[in-house]
């Protein structure tokens, strides 16, 4: 296991904040929520929980992605933001670099994934017991070498993204897990940011809509 060393700055970057909710941007390297090593005990969750104690967690980011997190305050806010996001009514999208370039501009990967038991963390592809999964993209950029996508899950499994992009032919730079030698090398952490999250305040009654921009390490110079 990799050694846990999460980023003390910014301690805790809070993009919006309600009384009912709190929206939030996860630096990479850091858990959403303690992992059961006391070790890993520092979380994003904790961290704004801290500040703001009724703030529970409604869905999560893998530890080395960045980006947007919404929180709900209290039980009954965060059980509605909850089924929000089981009854996939909440616009979410990433935006990663990859390795290579896809031929196309956009296009549809739609590949069951299931948990390799003996390699966890890692998910694999399997079509005989895989759980249906499917991520739209669209490119970007490209200077050849390297390629930015916009990401887009229609369901919502553990590493989905980066499997798909493996499958693909095109994994994302600085993948500890999926990426070959080189794509790993190619970056110092994950390129990996969940850039924009929107749905329906859940007590306020108004469309929300949040837009996070990965920073520098994205550029293709990165």
């Amino acid at each position: 296991m990799r050694p846990y060393n999460p980023p003390a700055a910014p301690y805790l970057d809070v993009v919006y904040s309600d009384a009912e909710l709190l929206v939030l941007d996860k630096p990479s390297g850091l858990l959403t929520v303690p992992g059961r090593d006391p070790a890993h005990k520092d979380s994003l969750a904790s961290r704004a929980q801290a500040e703001y104690p009724d703030a529970l967690i409604v869905h999560r980011l893998d530890m080395d992605t960045s980006g947007l997190v919404v929180m709900g305050r209290g039980k009954e806010v965060h059980r509605a933001l909850s089924t929000m996001f089981q009854n996939r009514q909440v616009d979410k999208s990433y935006i990663a670099r990859v390795w290579g370039e896809p031929v196309e501009d956009e296009g549809t990967v739609d590949l069951p994934l299931i948990c390799d038991w003996p390699n966890r963390p890692r998910q694999k592809v399997c079509f005989e017991s895989g759980k249906p999964s499917q991520t739209r993209w669209h490119k970007l950029d490209s200077d050849g070498a390297t390629s930015l996508l916009e990401l887009i899950p229609i369901t919502g499994r553990s590493h989905q993204l980066r499997v798909h992009m493996q499958a693909l032919g095109h994994p994302i730079l600085g993948d500890p897990f999926y990426a070959h030698p080189e794509a790993l090398a190619a970056a110092p952490r994950l390129l990996l940011h969940a850039q924009v999250l929107g749905f329906e305040h859940p007590v306020l009654g108004r469309e929300m809509h949040f837009l996070c921009n990965p920073g520098e390490a994205f550029q293709a110079d990165g």
